[in-house]
């Protein structure tokens, strides 16, 4: 799969694109691939300090529950309306309609530290 160059990617399986109103954040194709059917989504109301590394939420699907760990630190700004809805974006379209949420970063240089699309397929690659 060729991902897209405009973002980056945390080793937790989810992207992370720079913004003005913070970095949007959805899953990679690799959760995607074995969530099957997406049922329910539970994600923090705007106004919640996340942590890097540290879950924020839950995707549950027919056949698995996968949790959605924050790439960088800083506040939820936004949640996909579009998901309370239609939570099988998420797999239809991860990289699209099927974002999870959007959060102001506390810093300056937030997805810094993430892979580049060449370097997360990579990665991808020695997990499967």
């Amino acid at each position: 799969m060729s991902l897209p160059a405009d973002r980056r990617y945390a080793r937790t399986h989810v992207w992370a694109r720079l913004e003005p109103a913070g970095v949007r954040v959805g899953f990679t194709h690799i959760p995607c691939s074995f969530l099957g059917d997406v049922v329910y989504v539970e994600l923090p109301p705007p106004g919640t300090d996340v942590e890097a590394g540290e879950p924020v939420g839950l995707v549950e699907s027919s056949t698995a529950v996968c949790e959605v760990v924050s790439p960088v630190s800083g506040v939820v700004a936004e949640v996909n309306p579009a998901l309370e809805g239609s939570p099988e974006r998420i797999t239809a379209e991860p990289f699209g309609e099927g974002w999870l949420l959007v959060i102001r970063p506390s810093g300056t240089g937030a997805t810094d530290a993430l892979l580049g699309p060449e370097e997360y397929g990579e990665y991808a690659a020695k997990e499967r």
